[in-house]
């Protein structure tokens, strides 16, 4: 499975899963997903709702990331242990 990179809002109630599409073919342009989320329940206490994916080439999906993080977002390890189903 492929390394997720996660980020958090200022106010701790947004997630964002960046995750790169293991299936992409070499040679044709690369895709991430991009996971919105909403934290339920206390950071950690259980996995975010997740609400929505969108699938953008992998430098467009850089440029959302770094944008993200200058506007107040900050890196998050995955802090719950299992997901819903």
């Amino acid at each position: 499975m492929a390394k997720s990179y996660w980020l958090i809002n200022s106010n701790r109630s947004e997630v964002k899963k960046f995750t790169k599409n293991d299936k992409s073919v070499d040679g044709v342009f690369e895709y991430m997903f991009i996971d919105t989320g909403k934290i339920v329940g206390g950071l950690g206490n259980e996995p975010p709702l997740m609400t929505n994916t969108v699938s953008v080439e992998i430098d467009l999906a850089r440029e959302i990331y770094e944008r993200l993080l200058s506007q107040g977002w900050s890196k998050i390890e995955k802090v719950w242990t299992k997901m819903k189903s």
